[in-house]
């Protein structure tokens, strides 16, 4: 799911060179609540109970 999410955003900045790219995946990252990304973990089986 996170990776869905990085893809779709990816495709928007639409990004033509490398250093366009680690922008664009930069600020996409802020875009990722703390919460957001330990469901993801957590759904993925990677949290301790």
């Amino acid at each position: 799911m996170a990776f869905a999410k990085l893809k779709a955003h990816l495709r928007k900045a639409k990004a033509q060179t490398i250093d366009a790219l680690w922008k664009a995946v930069g600020s996409i990252c802020d875009l990722y609540d703390p919460k957001e990304c330990w469901n993801y973990l957590n759904a993925a089986g990677y949290v301790a109970n």
